[in-house]
């Protein structure tokens, strides 16, 4: 273990060549004072040469950067930053067709003209939105004209006047007030009877759905002037290159990296509260005992954040700002300070100081719970992310984690484990291999293939496994990257049963960060101008296929709500292709039940009228989220009526007759019921809850039973 925490580390000496290469690019900066815009200018050109030569010369299959990806660049620029077509103008688009075959050479050194011109409208196009959603809005809508609105910007061409932005703008938002109207129609008549209720007209409900939508924009666009200026569109200019390349190579601002690598991690330093978001702005949702906020004394409860500023620096007003943007500012290094300026109930202002520690994220980790399925007890371990903190000895790392859940089951005699790794979108490598091993005795893992095409098979070395019983592992359309690993190596082992929606999301690829820039945090390894996110590897099932774009196909395929929407790899044209390498020597498990549960089962579903009906009705809404919305109240509410029935129906379908015996880990009963933060207790029993009527576990459930009892049929009802 010790000479892979020393390999990890050295992971970034992998990325040294890169570093030192492009690393010249930034000393000049050393001792500037920052903010001055020929500065701004000069790092900017700076930067975007060393991401280009990064992509030139490390990605795994660069595209050239000619005039050819210089158009993509801009075509996908553009719609990124007007996605819904309501802010640019055919004439905005007739004066940025100059650039459309120079980013290239901008990205090869030449100065950069695009990404500022294209800010320079778009400062000038958002006030001109803020003053029409303000105009349309003070006006009645009338939801008996004959009209539909096309909410897909994918479908539109950028408007050609001032007349149709207008036009379409006003659609979006008699949309948006329609929807409010209705609910506001349906609240009315199921409280109509209802004592102290009051009795809305039509005319004041219209209005009060206005002022609803009304609300949302203003938030929306107060955001935009907050949180999006000039530096944040330039980032996402310099993501825009990157994605193109592949979806998961990507551009990370400082403050961006600093959230990835606490994602990764699990770990970061913070105040020690849960924030949440209102009309009033972001609050403090609760205060964690023993945190830092709580040693202030002066941090409760439903006190708004007003401004949030670094040490002695000038605060930030956080007004408009969604609750990730405040998250963001609030969070920093360790043992740092963090003014907040807080609005208290009482309508009082207090700055109040708060020196940053460490917070548990102990809720974003593995945990279990035991299921009573007949005379079976089924062991239950979710797993949201493989995520790894490599920075620190007793860092989180999900393997062990999985492996400490894995014992305490086996101490509750469980005869059965089922696995959920559903919307588990990835992470560790390193992880994925040694979590499969807690489950095979000894073999390949996955294999991984670099851009000279030289591949090799990573390995589980250690002997045995800590579990070898029945095993079921649960994903879904976003179960991705190293989730598809180990799915794909249960899979291939014959090792347990696969099950989920048709395919996963289909990520076969490996990435790696390389820094920007001198270091700002020598405990992470973080520095002054960020970091790339860079896919340098593929990597391939032990049988020697790709996961990529094609995803894990279960074994066992269940009706999914995601199933019919375009969300997977091979939706996106920028993903790599599909390929192949060959198969590693490898011996499958000795199952010979898996095979006939999987084929009964297979059959059951195939048969079974409700889960048929189930997946058409789901194909159905998915297809029908793609039309034009008619904004006809009568229309409207006819096509709502045929949507709530349909889903009441899917969840009538879905729905458990009796919920299931779910309990938390005997050992684990105090972290769930007697928690010392009572709110994390009872986000614990929440959980406990939602797992008790969730139909696919209570399906995956039966069929490690059979497993268990090969005998004995499973019942889809």
């Amino acid at each position: 273990m010790q000479k892979f925490k020393q390999f990890m580390k050295s992971r970034k000496g992998i990325v040294l060549s890169a570093i030192v290469l492009f690393a010249a690019l930034f000393f000049a900066f050393k001792g500037i004072e920052y903010g001055k815009s020929d500065i701004n200018i000069t790092l900017r050109q700076r930067l975007i040469a060393a991401i280009g030569s990064l992509l030139e010369q490390e990605h795994y299959s660069p595209k050239p950067i000619n005039d050819a990806f210089s158009k993509e660049v801009y075509k996908k620029y553009l719609n990124d930053l007007d996605g819904e077509k309501i802010l640019f103008l055919q004439s905005d688009i007739s004066g940025f067709k100059k650039f459309e075959t120079t980013i290239d050479d901008e990205i090869h050194g030449s100065p950069i003209l695009f990404a500022p011109t294209v800010s320079a409208v778009f400062d000038k196009r958002i006030p001109e939105l803020i003053g029409m959603y303000k105009e349309i809005l003070s006006q009645p809508f009338d939801f008996s004209t004959e009209e539909t609105a096309i909410l897909d910007g994918d479908k539109m061409e950028f408007a050609k006047d001032e007349k149709e932005r207008k036009d379409r703008f006003r659609k979006l938002l008699k949309f948006l007030t329609l929807e409010r109207y209705v609910d506001l129609q349906e609240l009315r008549e199921k409280n109509k009877d209802t004592k102290d209720f009051v009795v809305k007209a039509d005319t004041a409900l219209e209005r009060e759905a206005r002022m609803k939508v009304m609300k949302i924009m203003d938030k929306k666009y107060d955001r935009i002037k907050g949180t999006f200026n000039e530096d944040q569109r330039f980032n996402a200019f310099l993501n825009t290159i990157t994605n193109l390349m592949d979806p998961h190579t990507d551009y990370f601002p400082p403050i961006e990296k600093r959230a990835f690598d606490e994602e990764m991690s699990r770990r970061f330093y913070g105040i020690g509260a849960q924030l949440r978001e209102d009309d009033a702005g972001i609050k403090i949702a609760s205060v964690q005992t023993g945190g830092a906020a709580w040693k202030t004394g002066e941090v409760v409860a439903n006190d708004v954040i007003v401004k949030v500023a670094q040490g002695k620096e000038e605060p930030v007003d956080v007004t408009g700002f969604a609750t990730e943007d405040a998250v963001k500012l609030i969070r920093g290094n360790k043992g740092t300070e963090v003014r907040l300026t807080l609005k208290k109930l009482d309508g009082s202002i207090k700055v109040v100081s708060i020196i940053r520690e460490e917070v548990s994220l102990d809720e974003a980790l593995v945990r279990g719970a035991v299921i009573q399925n007949g005379p079976d007890k089924i062991g239950y371990i979710y797993l949201p992310e493989f995520y790894a903190d490599f920075e620190r000895e007793d860092g989180s790392r999900c393997s062990e984690d999985v492996a400490k859940e894995v014992e305490k089951l086996k101490a509750e005699n469980v005869k059965g484990i089922v696995l959920d790794i559903r919307s588990n979108g990835g992470g560790s490598l390193y992880e994925v291999v040694q979590m499969v091993g807690l489950f095979i005795n000894q073999g390949p893992v996955v294999q991984v293939r670099d851009k000279e095409g030289k591949s090799s098979a990573l390995n589980d070395k250690n002997a045995g496994a800590i579990y070898d019983g029945p095993l079921a592992v649960m994903v879904n359309e976003l179960s991705a990257s190293a989730s598809e690993i180990f799915a794909a190596a249960i899979q291939d082992y014959k090792r347990g049963i696969i099950i989920g929606s048709s395919s996963t999301y289909g990520k076969g690829t490996v990435q790696k960060t390389v820094p920007f820039g001198k270091p700002i945090d020598f405990s992470s390894g973080r520095t002054e101008y960020g970091a790339v996110k860079l896919t340098f590897q593929k990597y391939y099932r032990i049988n020697g296929g790709s996961v990529q774009l094609k995803g894990v196909t279960p074994d066992v395929v269940l009706p999914d709500a995601y199933e019919f929407y375009k969300i997977r790899e091979k939706d996106n044209a920028a993903s790599l292709p599909w390929d192949e390498i060959n198969k590693v020597s490898y011996n499958t498990w000795n199952n010979a039940d898996l095979s006939v549960v999987v084929k009964n089962e297979n059959e059951k579903i195939a048969q079974n009228k409700s889960l048929n009906l189930l997946r058409d009705n789901l194909a159905w809404l998915s297809k029908n989220a793609e039309m034009p919305v008619n904004l006809n109240l009568q229309k409207y509410k006819n096509m709502q009526k045929q949507i709530k029935a349909t889903v009441n129906q899917n969840n009538s379908l879905l729905k458990i007759k009796e919920e299931m015996a779910v309990e938390a880990i005997k050992v684990d009963h105090d972290k769930f019921y007697n928690n010392p933060d009572k709110v994390k207790g009872e986000r614990y029993q929440a959980w406990l809850k939602s797992i008790k009527t969730d139909m696919y576990v209570d399906e995956t459930v039966k069929m490690v039973s059979s497993l268990i009892h090969p005998q004995t049929a499973t019942v889809l009802k």
